[in-house]
């Protein structure tokens, strides 16, 4: 891809349409810049947002839930480019405030967030979620309250057990061999839809999308670093999401 098409398929002004398989798109074309977080996804959800397909299948999780006294609750869902770039900006800023390094910083940011426009949740299709039938308090989104004695150990245990029945999938596994994010209990993929979502994102050129954003801390994106990231952040996931 030379740099003419790389700079419409990933700048603001210009919009580069791309086809999908029709299985997992309820339209034959759609943005490429969906991808990126850079698009407008047909979203569905009351306090979340997720493609028709993976909202159909999460209402139907969760009513199967609640019979088991579980209230599954979304923490949060879509996010736009916009939307994660917020939470790298305030990140970035807070741990270079407390004295660690730019790089750091960027390791620290990267054990559970992404970096802007590699968001899964850019798809609309995989979802973070909690028991608010539970009693907790403090930090919702932490491992320790999804085991021992914690607050969401019920659910989690429902989710190992019932979720892959409605085509959801933990992405970030307890996988002691696995590499990147930390391990995730609370994030969940609608398989259907992300797995084609992720063959195709695969086809970007992320390194050039990477390096041409201007992003707080971009300019210790080395290749090294960036190569690192698409091999063990984005792709080293729970085996049934490749």
């Amino acid at each position: 891809m030379n740099r003419s098409n790389f700079m419409k398929l990933f700048g603001l002004g210009t919009v580069a349409l791309y086809s999908f398989p029709s299985m997992a798109f309820n339209t034959q074309k759609s943005d490429t810049l969906e991808l990126i977080g850079k698009g407008n996804p047909t979203v569905f959800g009351n306090g979340f947002s997720l493609r028709k397909e993976a909202y159909d299948a999460f209402v139907k999780m969760t009513a199967a839930a609640a019979k088991d006294g579980i209230e599954i609750h979304p923490v949060s869902s879509y996010r736009n480019y916009a939307h994660q770039n917020r939470i790298w900006e305030r990140k970035y800023k807070r741990f270079t405030k407390q004295g660690l390094s730019p790089i750091k910083a960027i390791e620290k940011i990267i054990a559970y967030s992404t970096i802007p426009g590699t968001s899964r949740h850019h798809w609309a299709t995989d979802i973070d979620i909690i028991d608010k039938s539970a009693s907790y308090s403090g930090d919702v989104l932490v491992p320790e309250k999804f085991h021992g004695d914690g607050p969401f150990c019920k659910l989690r245990e429902w989710l190992e057990t019932n979720a892959n029945t409605y085509d959801f999938y933990i992405v970030y596994t307890d996988d002691a061999h696995r590499k990147g994010f930390e391990y995730e209990p609370w994030h969940y993929s609608y398989a259907p839809l992300s797995k084609p979502m992720l063959k195709e994102y695969r086809k970007l050129d992320i390194k050039k999308m990477l390096q041409a954003e201007k992003l707080m801390g971009s300019e210790h994106f080395d290749e090294n670093f960036i190569n690192s990231y698409i091999k063990e952040n984005i792709l080293d996931i729970n085996p049934e999401l490749l």
